[in-house]
């Protein structure tokens, strides 16, 4: 669906509710973890092939279970393969939700933020002739104060 200007709105009752249903999924998935940067780095990464490697392995342990050392844990294996694909499943479903939501966020700041710049401007504006308004104009107008450096120019290179 193509973007146009979006007019929606969520009551107080949807935002708890939204929220509840992702408390529900935080509860549901007990076992998540963080990971540090330093663990991140030194675990192997599956993608898409590698998830057809594992279970094409996984079927290779099991009808080979002669092969491996009896300390070799088939069930976990099992376990880990198929949290693995459910979680790779989940994932790809909040991820198109994430999407979603921040792409639905950026267009409706956006419009909110172009808005605002009208409503600044005709403050401006108003504020020249109209009594009281030339402090909300500067409060307005602080969002566009920057902190100005002075910066050496550059000296052109011969």
């Amino acid at each position: 669906m193509p973007y146009q200007n979006i007019s929606a709105s969520l009551s107080q009752t949807d935002v708890q509710e939204i929220k509840a249903a992702l408390e529900t999924i935080e509860q549901k998935l007990p076992f998540l973890i963080t990971l540090s940067t330093e663990e991140r780095r030194k675990l192997f990464k599956m993608g898409s092939k590698s998830l057809t490697f594992v279970n094409n392995s996984l079927t290779a342990a099991q009808s080979n279970r002669d092969i491996l050392p009896a300390s070799f844990d088939i069930e976990e294996f099992v376990r880990d393969y198929q949290l693995t694909a459910s979680l790779t499943e989940i994932l790809f479903k909040l991820q198109q939700l994430t999407e979603q939501v921040d792409d639905t966020l950026m267009a409706v700041s956006s419009e909110a933020m172009s808005s605002s710049l009208t409503v600044y401007d005709y403050v401006k504006t108003a504020a020249k002739k109209t009594p009281g308004l030339k402090t909300l104009a500067e409060q307005l107008g602080d969002r566009f104060k920057a902190i100005r450096t002075k910066s050496p120019k550059a000296t052109p290179v011969s």
